[in-house]
């Protein structure tokens, strides 16, 4: 077992040596480390290829996972479309740091949305949830019947609620899901 230090944006590379692993690589992030276990019998050649792929793969996977302002902007209005018929129009979607009792907000006089940093790399069903909640507060401001009659068309509602209650009640914070 060694730990490199990788060319990869200064990040620290733990590569695990098996002798029972045959064929198969594999890489998981544990904190601020990429640790990637592969076969004993792997050259060092093959070991930097190996690692080189994985680390990308993980890369890959996270930006996937956690998408940008752009990229959230872009999701609400796809969203917007296709539950709404394109009538809730925000201003701005952006991530923020400093909601720690809520999943998102969001302001209807202005049209802004913000969505908690704890939603980033949360199942993607999660956030098209959190994001179809706020989208429906641009075309009904309160919790009402009307509300939840706009967000219930989305059909992984129950589900996406039931993660972030489940999240909640572990320590993950927030009360539920009506309190933005």
């Amino acid at each position: 077992m060694g730990l490199d230090e990788a060319p990869h944006q200064g990040a620290q590379i733990e590569v695990r040596r098996s002798n029972r692993r045959r064929r198969t690589v594999s890489a998981y992030r544990d904190g601020d480390k990429t640790v990637v276990l592969i076969p004993a019998q792997m050259t060092r050649a093959e070991e930097k290829q190996w690692v080189d792929k994985m680390v990308a793969r993980l890369a890959g996977q996270e930006r996937k996972r956690r998408p940008d302002d752009e990229e959230l902007s872009r999701r609400a209005r796809d969203l917007s479309v296709r539950y709404f018929d394109g009538r809730a129009v925000p201003s701005s979607v952006r991530w923020v740091a400093n909601q720690q009792t809520r999943w998102g907000s969001c302001t209807p006089v202005d049209g802004t949305i913000r969505i908690s940093d704890r939603v980033r790399g949360m199942p993607e069903y999660v956030l098209d949830y959190v994001l179809l909640h706020e989208l429906a507060h641009l075309l009904v401001p309160s919790h009402g019947p009307r509300f939840w009659e706009l967000v219930s068309v989305y059909p992984k509602t129950e589900r996406a609620r039931g993660f972030l209650e489940g999240f909640a009640s572990a320590g993950g914070g927030a009360a539920g899901d009506d309190a933005d």
